[in-house]
């Protein structure tokens, strides 16, 4: 059997060489403080905004990671509720959506209150309302019991599989989780929050302690931490959008560490690198943002009804296809002449463009866009 570090006789004791990340840490923190002040720089309905955009787009990016892609307009719908904040259109959210929202909200929004097997739990059963991880039965509200077999993270078709990693025994997990549950909330550490963050999605991935849902319960620690470390509940990042972009280095990180030694340096300055990584993606969302803010002070004039505000919010969020009057009348639960006359209203105005083309497949687009 292939050695992992959770083996070796000091575990859980991690070291690493703090000088070498000093200089990146002290960039990270550097930028991580511009950025917040840009952030709050940008008054209230704005940082609402860029908020909602970077929470959709990291619960997004986090399930995708796991294989699982959920319906955008659901989570940006589900998650604008919770902020209260008023977004286009009434969109039904499925149980599974909800549950995610929930535990990201939960990590984000209360990362004042610590860690504890109750709160992960909790989250652990948000993500699985049926209590299925497709169509198999798990264990959910509680450690996995290994009653099928060691926890294994495999690929490979059946018969092929390769094991990537093998971790800890389910009898070890009570006192694995006590411990690492004891550093999570320890306020005396010292160590620097953001390190503490890196740390903390590796530690309890490497346990991985539930049937599944581990890797994306340790992104919404990892988040926590960090949330943590800026002091505020405010998200204008998304590392899981970094992590999705950068999937495979990220998983042969994460495989090289386990079966390494405790000297995780190469993994926090890794980690490290992407955090830098996801503040660069952040200027996509604030361009975004700025633009619908941009648009509506252009537009501030043009008399517009709460259907036509609706379909243009949709636009500027990025609605997926092409916008015709078949689909302006299903968005809008209205007859096919309402949404023409909408359309073309703000065509009259200048809001909207004739694409190319004609006939039974004419669509619009955004004249600025």
């Amino acid at each position: 059997m292939m050695r992992h570090i959770h083996q070796l006789r000091d575990w859980p004791h991690f070291r690493w060489d703090q000088k070498a990340l000093a200089s990146p840490l002290t960039e990270i923190r550097h930028r991580q403080g511009r950025l917040l002040g840009r952030m709050e720089s940008l008054g209230f309905t704005l940082q609402k905004e860029a908020e909602l955009e970077t929470l959709t787009l990291e619960v997004l990016k986090s399930s995708e990671i796991e294989g699982e892609k959920l319906d955008a307009a659901q989570v940006r719908s589900s998650i604008a509720r919770r902020l209260g904040i008023e977004t286009a259109g009434t969109v039904a959210v499925e149980r599974d959506v909800e549950g995610v929202v929930d535990m990201m909200l939960d990590a984000t929004q209360h990362y004042a209150k610590p860690l504890s097997e109750e709160r992960l739990f909790a989250w652990q059963a948000a993500l699985f309302p049926t209590g299925r991880s497709g169509m198999r039965k798990i264990i959910i509200g509680a450690w996995r019991t290994d009653a099928h077999g060691p926890m294994q993270v495999v690929s490979g078709p059946v018969g092929k599989e390769k094991v990537h990693y093998e971790a800890p025994a389910a009898p070890r997990l009570k006192r694995e989780m006590s411990a690492f549950l004891a550093w999570a909330n320890d306020r005396e550490d010292r160590t620097d929050l953001v390190l503490r963050a890196a740390l903390a999605h590796l530690w309890f991935v490497t346990v991985h302690p539930f049937d599944d849902g581990n890797g994306r319960i340790a992104r919404a620690i990892a988040d926590w931490a960090l949330a943590r470390s800026d002091s505020s509940p405010l998200r204008f990042y998304s590392m899981s959008a970094q992590l999705r972009h950068e999937r495979t280095d990220y998983y042969e990180m994460l495989e090289k560490t386990q079966k390494g030694t405790l000297d995780v340096t190469p993994w926090m300055a890794w980690f490290l690198a992407c955090l830098g990584r996801a503040f660069e993606g952040t200027e996509v969302t604030l361009r975004a943002v700025l633009r619908k803010a941009r648009f509506w002070e252009q537009y501030a004039r043009v008399p517009v009804n709460a259907r036509q505000r609706d379909v243009l919010n949709l636009l500027l969020d990025g609605l997926t296809g092409k916008l015709t009057t078949t689909k302006w009348a299903a968005l809008e639960k209205c007859s096919h002449d309402t949404a023409l006359r909408d359309i073309e209203g703000l065509v009259e105005q200048g809001v909207l463009h004739k694409d190319p083309g004609g006939g039974r497949s004419t669509s619009y687009s955004l004249v600025d866009g």
